[in-house]
């Protein structure tokens, strides 16, 4: 959601609560890059809502980031009127993310509504993401309108794809709209459709009032922005409200809808979902799957609320300027309340100082942080490589939580859980025998393999997580042409027969370059960490040894040699015994240099041997 823009750009005042039955709540859902946002763009324009002069493709991608990269991250809500058979009806629309790193917003987004509106790209058919936001719209027992977008491309096979969803949804092919989001053709048969299809909202008018919190946002003059949809009684402006988590108390100074831009009402009614402005700075007070009351006349029961997210990725974030340290710990605070789905807690590491460790839900996601971090708070931060979550357990039956390398028990070792989830990848039949090889080198188990036409099939694997987080979706990519999909949700846990490999610098353990991977690619990651070290850290006055150990065992070794200073420069002819001499001198004081030398590695190698830059961004750029 953006920033509630002051006064002066909501000036006009719009009526009191719309009657439910006239209401129709949806959501867009879809797989990336399949025309969610250019639908939405459409759909502001045949509506009216939007000035012909102040429109903008993408426009209710409000961050720099979102329209840089051509993807939705935050889901954002807008009111909208429609007319059909001389009736007026109020659309409350959300355009939600197609990215698998932000399934909780679409969860979330789903669960403020009736119907969704699953879009499917003409040319390219159903994919991974399609089918797994179907499947929460359907766990949520939506209406589903489904609509086959870009019938204008000379690509678009629009009977082949609308036969595909038939199948899946159990309908009538010609039951798929066909439209071009970005021609308009096909629009407002959509609407009609909505308004024909999706259920108006079910409440009690008369029951003390109940809102459900499903977004918020920090702005800067005006506090914690919270977006809510009323699912009993109503609110109005003016009155107490009361956080039922929190039991905390507040003035409502502000309450209205979005439309796309803010515009305050006199209350909010069953069904609605709108804005609430209380001037409170504290951004813990607004918890998103919070409920919302009268502080008069409260209600009894909270609403459901929403699932929390699990964290699938973790990653330290340090400032590299150490005066920083409490800029990022409020940055993450004010970014929590706009990304519910963020998990961070503080950590100190030898080399790197003090940071966060920080859960995310997927490499994307991570990146989008962090580029946020940097862009709105001005930060400078080092990222190091993405790990997950291991449950460790020692011969004296001790459980222990891993989720950073130098938290690795150094006892004996019962057994090493790590997490596995369960992917779905949709690819062409030709590619079937490169991407099965792949997923076997990652140590997946195939569960099943079904054809969903005679070109396109889907493959389930089982997978540990961490052996897709890193460069997984890059190899599949590659080895697909750029056609395959991949999804995946969390699915327990596995023992496995994992290792904490360390970095040693002439027999010190430096603990920021410690991983824990599994026994077989041990020697792999110990080459690639010692040969990248060996590059980047500058020589010394004398021989540093770097090592890769499995406990007491050196896997792998590389040495940086040492500087040599010419001390024959000034022997021009001579006896040989006094250059002998000088270069026996010379090695026994670079002996006693490295029994009491120490080795310094600049900051510059440590940000360049622990960043995970190099392959989030190139995934970033491939989804």
């Amino acid at each position: 959601m953006s920033p509630i823009p002051g006064p002066s750009a909501t000036a006009r005042i719009a009526p009191a609560a719309t009657p439910p039955e006239l209401l129709r709540n949806f959501s867009i859902i879809a797989h990336i890059d399949h025309g969610k946002s250019t639908l939405a763009d459409r759909m502001l324009q045949a509506t009216g809502v939007v000035d012909p002069r102040a429109m903008r493709a993408q426009y209710l991608d409000r961050m720099d980031i979102e329209r840089e990269r051509g993807i939705t991250i935050k889901s954002q809500a807008v009111r909208m009127p429609w007319e059909l058979g001389g009736t007026p009806y109020a659309l409350n629309m959300i355009d939600t993310p197609g990215h698998v790193d932000f399934t909780y917003e679409v969860s979330r987004s789903l669960a403020a509504c009736e119907g969704a509106v699953l879009l499917v790209d003409a040319a390219q058919g159903i994919e991974a993401q399609t089918l797994a936001n179907l499947y929460l719209a359907l766990e949520g027992d939506l209406v589903v309108i489904p609509v086959l977008n870009k019938i204008d491309l000379p690509a678009a096979q629009p009977e082949k794809y609308a036969e595909e969803i038939a199948s899946l949804l159990g309908v009538e092919p010609d039951s798929v709209l066909r439209i071009s989001a970005k021609t308009g053709v096909g629009v407002e048969p959509l609407l009609d459709r909505i308004v024909e299809l999706v259920p108006p909202p079910v409440g009690d008018p008369s029951a003390p009032s109940r809102a459900m919190i499903f977004d918020s946002v920090y702005d800067t003059y005006r506090g914690v922005v919270t977006y809510v949809r009323v699912v009993d009684g109503a609110l109005s402006a003016r009155e107490r409200i009361v956080m039922m988590s929190t039991r905390a108390t507040h003035e409502l100074l502000e309450i209205g809808v979005v439309s796309p831009e803010p515009v305050p009402t006199r209350g909010l009614g069953v069904g609605e979902v709108g804005y609430l402005i209380t001037g409170v700075k504290d951004v813990r007070q607004s918890k998103v799957g919070d409920t919302v009351t009268d502080a008069a006349k409260p209600a009894d029961e909270a609403l459901g609320g929403y699932s929390d997210p699990k964290p699938m990725v973790f990653s330290g974030l340090y400032p590299i300027d150490g005066t920083d340290y409490p800029v990022l710990r409020d940055a993450l605070d004010k970014l929590k309340l706009n990304d519910a789905a963020l998990v961070y807690e503080p950590e100190t590491s030898v080399a790197l100082g003090f940071g966060f460790r920080v859960g995310f839900l997927g490499l994307l996601h991570l990146e989008i942080v962090r580029e946020r971090l940097e862009r709105e708070f001005g930060l400078d931060l080092i990222s190091t490589a993405p790990n997950v979550e291991y449950d460790v357990s020692l011969e004296d039956r001790t459980e222990v939580r891993v989720t950073n390398p130098s938290e690795f028990p150094a006892g004996k070792i019962r057994e090493v859980r790590e997490p596995v989830v369960k992917a779905t990848i949709l690819l062409p039949t030709e590619f079937v025998g490169t991407v099965m090889e792949l997923c076997q080198q990652r140590r997946g188990d195939m569960q099943g393999m079904d054809y969903l036409s005679a070109e396109r099939v889907e493959l389930r694997y089982v997978m540990p997580l961490a052996e897709i987080v890193f460069d997984f979706f890059d190899q599949l990519k590659s080895r697909t042409r750029g056609y395959a999909s991949l999804d995946y949700e969390p699915q327990g846990e596995q023992a496995a027969d994992l290792v904490k490999v360390d970095i040693l610098l002439q027999g010190e353990q430096v603990d920021a370059f410690s991983a824990i991977v599994h026994k077989d690619k041990a020697y792999e990651y110990g080459v690639r960490m010692t040969g990248k070290l060996r590059e980047l850290i500058p020589r010394q006055q004398f021989e540093v040894p770097i090592q890769a150990a499995i406990g007491a065992r050196v896997i792998a070794r590389e040495t940086i040699r040492a500087m040599r200073k010419d001390v024959l420069a000034k022997c021009y002819g001579g006896d040989i015994t006094r250059k002998r001499k000088l270069l026996e001198k010379q090695k026994e004081g670079k002996k006693r240099m490295k029994t009491i030398g120490r080795v310094d590695v600049p900051q510059e190698a440590f940000i360049a041997a622990l960043s995970s830059d190099a392959a989030p961004a190139k995934d970033a750029k491939k989804k």
